[in-house]
């Protein structure tokens, strides 16, 4: 059992806090903007909450968090009343967030400065993955953090890897989404080419999904797309996020996105057609409008 805070309880951080606390076994100390939330986190698991940032992370041997972007990001570390006032020598910051590889260097660059260790650590899932504990996560910096911190991170999570040095896991998520935004677009004009011929979706997926064009999308997401019901995964306005991230990124490193950055602006179509909280397959929409 190690002693252990989270930072950030959105549809994400609640759960997988959770499972630090029961599956884990930890002693788990939460912080939230809200405070309510925290309250209620800690009468559902039987842990502790905290006023600040700073206060959870006292005295603790990991520290996870995650919420919504860089800015948040910065805020709950090294702004006022963040954790890294008050992280212990040696103990180990792990970041879920979804965030830029440069704010993860930053980061790390100020954890080593102070004495303990920073890992990036942004996960993939969604929301029921979180629910169940069946995380992807992709993790970069230290070895030897990475070594310790991996048994607590296995408590939400079915796979966790090493990338690399720092801003290496965020590398690796923003490849996530680079893949998922073609993969989605795809199997949105699939169902579309489909109803248009006047085939039946279900049958057609039923035999195609059993050959190369399989994936994850197409077995999860078929049905309700069929149906126009978006309300089943990750929200289109935090899409835009990552791929914004992503896009950012490429114009550093100089990668050619040329269908990344289209189906960036159909996603731009969907909010406009008030499907901001719809969930990523609501692309689907956009074609049948």
């Amino acid at each position: 059992m190690a002693n252990v805070a989270f930072i950030g309880l959105g549809v994400m951080g609640y759960p997988m806090a959770g499972h630090l606390k029961t599956k884990g076994g930890h002693d788990v100390t939460v912080y939230n903007r809200t405070a309510a939330k925290a309250e209620k986190w800690a009468e559902e698991f039987g842990g502790k909450h905290a006023a600040t940032p700073a206060e959870a992370a006292r005295d603790q041997d990991f520290v996870f968090c995650c919420v919504g972007n860089d800015d948040d990001l910065r805020s709950v570390t090294t702004g006022s009343d963040g954790a890294f006032a008050t992280m212990k020598k040696d103990a180990i910051f792990i970041d879920n967030t979804t965030a830029s590889a440069e704010v993860a260097r930053e980061l790390d660059a100020a954890a080593k400065e102070a004495g303990f260790h920073f890992l990036d650590a942004p996960v993939s899932g969604g929301q029921a993955g979180a629910e169940n504990g069946q995380l992807t996560v992709m993790v970069g910096g230290d070895e030897a953090a990475f070594e310790r911190a991996k048994p607590v991170i296995d408590a939400y999570a079915k796979m966790v890897g090493l990338m690399g040095p720092a801003g290496s896991g965020q590398l690796t998520k923003m490849i996530n989404q680079i893949c998922i935004a073609g993969v989605v677009q795809g199997l949105a004009e699939g169902i579309h080419f489909g109803k248009k011929a006047g085939l039946d979706i279900h049958k057609v997926v039923e035999v195609i999904s059993k050959g190369a064009a399989g994936s994850w999308q197409m077995e999860n997401r078929h049905k309700t797309m069929n149906d126009g019901k978006y309300d089943f995964g990750f929200a289109v306005d935090w899409m835009r996020k990552d791929l914004g991230i992503v896009l950012e990124e490429s114009d550093r490193n100089g990668a050619k996105l040329p269908l990344t950055a289209l189906v960036d602006q159909f996603y731009k179509d969907v909010q406009a057609l008030g499907g901001q909280r719809w969930d990523t397959s609501s692309l689907l929409a956009r074609l049948e409008k």
